[in-house]
């Protein structure tokens, strides 16, 4: 049988050739094969890109080889709102059930480390030790101990104090510019016909230029007319905290306590002197965490820490005092460069859902709608359900209002917003305007406050929605 192979070989060197190539290539192929799989079997138990765990939540648009190697184009991308993500929208309430624990892992980051005059790159990382533990990826410790420390804790279940710090924590200009600004907004509803909008107010050329304080409060009576009452402070008169959410001008204050904000407000308009108490205790979930915008020389910073809110209080004129107690309340935190600034904006609470929306028109793109991009977010009591994308409301009708002799405000409005599948409408109609007319010398605007009755409807997540309620509304028109 050897001595046939080796004569067949010699005899049909071209046919044996062609054969041995086939079983050659073929021999090539299945080693290839056999290496990819067992790359991706080694990809797949590779800590460095998975960190353990059933499911990997990474940053849109990375290259994963550029993250499992630590690549250059790697460097640069991250989680946008990891925290929110973590607490409520991947591993809160809603999806107990299905996700038994949620680790946080920073990966490979580019840091500089300097001592005297001599400057390193190095490579950082780092995870939560006891959720890094519960989805399987513990480090091999050598010696020491590796705990969760209080900032770990507070970054996965933070304390009532510590969330609220952290969303409604004062900001620092990123350069000297006169029309910086950041406020506390509440409204409070003391009844279905009586309601409150107070600012406390902080802006100018923070820190070392000419800046100061402003308390600002409209009080819409029950007869439908408007009272305004201020009060201003130079620098000298305003405290600010950039890691809590406390702020004091003059003798107006606000302090959060344990989740709870304690308002004191002190103003004087054309009704005489009102003090104003308040503790408002904002509900359980009902929050929208932090974004900032930039671009060009807009910059605008918004965050919602009381979506829905309860109220109990009084208010003081001319010595007399009346209380209230479970009024309806809310309150967000603004912060940014507003020169030549617009918005729209609303918020809503129904029986079942609370709704948000809003967008900013910067200077370059005022009143284009078809270059503005708005959301719209759906709450309920286990947090954010739902953010969606529009970019034109419609406005109809024609009322008066109040404020500015002249002026009209609309009757109703609608919009369309969508996400994937998701798409809800809201019709709003419009019960109460106030106009305040803007009149710096290049921005002339109308400045429209609205309270209205909305209707909401739609689909999300394949289930229908529909909820009705009361809300404010913003916008401007010209």
């Amino acid at each position: 049988m050897t001595t046939l192979a080796f004569r067949h070989l010699l005899v049909r060197k071209l046919r044996s050739l062609f054969l041995l190539l086939g079983f050659s290539l073929g021999v090539g192929v299945m080693i290839v094969l056999l290496s990819v799989g067992q790359a991706m079997l080694d990809q797949s138990r590779d800590v460095s890109l998975v960190g353990g765990g059933e499911l990997t939540v990474l940053p849109q648009g990375i290259d994963i080889e550029a993250m499992r190697t630590g690549g250059v184009s790697g460097m640069f991308f991250g989680v946008d709102r990891a925290r929110f993500l973590t607490r409520q929208l991947l591993g809160g309430t809603r999806h107990h059930d299905r996700v038994q624990a949620i680790s946080p892992v920073i990966e490979g980051k580019l840091l500089y480390l300097r001592h005297g005059n001599r400057t390193v790159a190095v490579r950082a990382g780092g995870e939560i030790p006891s959720r890094a533990r519960a989805v399987g990826s513990p480090l091999s410790l050598r010696a020491g101990r590796w705990e969760d420390s209080r900032a770990d804790s507070a970054y996965v279940v933070p304390t009532p104090q510590e969330l609220y710090d952290e969303l409604d924590r004062f900001h620092l200009p990123p350069r000297r510019d006169s029309t910086w600004g950041e406020w506390h907004y509440f409204n409070v509803v003391t009844s279905p016909v009586e309601w409150w909008y107070i600012t406390y107010l902080v802006g100018g050329e923070i820190p070392a230029g000419k800046w100061g304080g402003q308390l600002l409060m409209t009080h819409r009576r029950p007869d439908g007319r408007y009272e305004r009452f201020t009060a201003e402070a130079p620098s000298s008169a305003v405290a600010f905290d950039t890691a809590r959410a406390d702020v004091a001008i003059a003798r107006s204050s606000v302090q959060m306590r344990n989740g709870s904000y304690r308002l004191h407000a002190e103003a004087v308009g054309e009704g005489g002197r009102v003090k104003i108490d308040v503790m408002l205790v904002p509900a359980a979930h009902r929050y929208f965490p932090p974004v900032e915008l930039r671009g060009g020389d807009l910059l605008s910073g918004y965050v919602v820490p009381a979506l829905s809110a309860t109220a109990s209080g009084k208010v003081c004129r001319a010595g007399l005092c009346r209380s209230f107690t479970g009024a309806p309340a809310y309150h967000d935190h603004n912060w940014g460069i507003w020169r030549d600034v617009t918005w729209e904006w609303g918020t809503g609470q129904g029986s079942r859902f609370n709704l948000l929306y809003g967008g900013v028109y910067g200077a370059e793109n005022a009143g284009d709608a078809d270059r503005s991009t708005f959301f719209l977010a759906l709450v309920d009591s286990l947090g954010v359900k739902q953010v969606l994308r529009f970019n034109t409301i419609h406005y109809a009708g024609a009322r008066d209002v109040a404020g500015e002799i002249g002026a009209t405000g609309p009757t109703r409005f609608n919009l369309v917003a969508a996400h994937d599948a998701d798409t809800l409408r809201l019709n709003v109609r419009v019960t109460d305007v106030l106009a305040t007319g803007m009149r710096a010398s290049a921005f002339r605007r109308l400045f429209l406050q609205m309270r209205g009755h909305f209707h909401l409807s739609g689909r999300v997540a394949g289930q229908a929605v529909a909820d009705s309620g009361m809300g404010f509304f913003e916008t401007y028109t010209r």
